[in-house]
């Protein structure tokens, strides 16, 4: 089951829409529709500081960069159509593990606000950073993905917008080796982009959901040895080779939806093609080769009875866990299934050999009324720091939800 540690303090008078874990140190920050970010600290629990003053309406996402050294750099997207880009100097950043919560942050120490990002002629949903930082991708209800570039000096240049959807753009997120963008939309797809001699193109589209798609999120990098791939020991072929193909086809993707389903989805290896994060292609060949399969691997079990809005991969164990419409927080879990089927053939088939699935996804945990009455707008995974931690990989669930407020859960070690 999922436990209660802590609820993050003081929380948000107004709605909540989602929290984003610094990549490295113990903190996480916080939409809020008071058109403010709140950024609490893991080990506190408690806040520490409240980034006001660069957006006139509700702050939707938030999204720090990673891979920055000597400071902290966090990108903000509003309904008031513009995106955000703060800086705060590492070393101010130093006392947020030594101040006690009666001592006020000093504004000089503050997040500063460094650019805003116009474009949009509607309100951003979402917005993401590449593994590399040398991206930011946005997201609109006016059916366009934006992507940016940082040169130097606050400055960012507009290298593709994308109108591939039909409808309001929910969601994007970046592959974790590639750069590789996903999207989901209101009009019940999810889109995937790369770049091809110097322009962004669709490369992929995915359908399968019957409603909006929410949330996407890749499985993290080198998941084999975190996961149901961890034991190589006493395998049948079968399993080594449904591992290998897994291999090939790298990281997959989880989406969520209105439908009240979650889905992963997985690249379909070409024929003798290993994947890797520079195909050695001269980008000036565009042809079809730039294209790419994505099939469904599988549909997680359906514990939600409303909307799904939010899905979160752990890249530390493989756990996925979901939030949504109704209240509920769900962790899955995948594993071998058992008993094998006997005397099968390895095939290049991923989902099932002579009918029978090699894996399945499990509940490893269920949770009702997270937000007591309220919806849950989003989830995540985020390491565990607070003095009660155990072990270096251990993990929380994040959820944020309507009622302002960010709770932090630990699981069970049994699940």
């Amino acid at each position: 089951t999922l436990h209660p540690l802590a609820t993050l303090s003081p929380p948000s008078s107004s709605r909540a829409w989602q929290s984003a874990p610094h990549p490295s140190r113990p903190l996480v920050a916080t939409a809020c529709s008071d058109r403010t970010v709140r950024v609490y600290s893991l080990t506190s629990f408690t806040l520490l500081h409240s980034i006001t003053g660069g957006h006139k309406r509700s702050v939707r996402a938030v999204s720090w960069k990673p891979g920055v050294r000597g400071q902290d750099v966090l990108a903000t997207g509003s309904f008031d159509a513009s995106a955000g880009v703060w800086r705060r100097d590492e070393r101010a950043a130093e006392d947020d593990y030594t101040r006690s919560d009666d001592n006020e942050v000093d504004e000089e120490d503050d997040y500063q606000f460094s650019c805003i990002l116009d474009g949009h002629e509607n309100e951003i949903k979402s917005l993401s950073w590449s593994p590399s930082g040398q991206y930011l991708a946005t997201c609109s209800r006016d059916k366009s993905v934006w992507i940016w570039e940082e040169l130097e000096d606050d400055n960012f240049e507009t290298v593709a917008v994308l109108q591939e959807h039909d409808g309001d753009v929910k969601c994007v997120a970046w592959h974790p080796e590639e750069d590789l963008l996903a999207s989901a939309s209101y009009d019940d797809t999810v889109r995937l982009y790369k770049e091809d001699a110097d322009d962004w193109v669709q490369i992929a589209r995915i359908d399968g959901h019957t409603q909006t798609v929410w949330w996407v999120q890749f499985e993290g990098s080198g998941m084999q040895a975190k996961d149901f791939r961890a034991q190589r020991d006493g395998l049948t072929e079968e399993q080594s080779h449904h591992i290998e193909l897994l291999e090939r086809s790298g990281p997959r993707l989880a989406t969520c939806s209105d439908d009240c389903t979650v889905r992963v989805w997985r690249r379909k290896p070409r024929e003798g093609q290993q994947q890797s994060t520079n195909t050695g292609m001269p980008s000036i060949i565009r042809s079809i080769a730039i294209d790419e399969d994505w099939v469904e691997d599988t549909v997680l079990p359906q514990q939600h009875d409303r909307a799904v809005y939010s899905v979160s991969w752990s890249r530390k164990t493989g756990l996925i866990a979901s939030a949504g419409s109704d209240g509920k927080i769900v962790v899955y879990k995948e594993r071998w299934k058992v008993p094998m089927a006997n005397g099968v053939q390895a095939t290049d088939n991923l989902e099932e050999i002579d009918g029978h699935p090699l894996t399945e996804w499990v509940v490893a945990a269920e949770l009702y009324s997270a937000h007591d009455v309220f919806e849950i707008n989003h989830v995540c995974w985020a390491p565990r720091s607070d003095p009660g931690t155990r072990t270096e990989d251990e993990e929380v669930v994040v959820s944020t939800g309507d009622d302002g407020e960010v709770k932090v859960w630990t699981l069970d070690d049994n699940s």
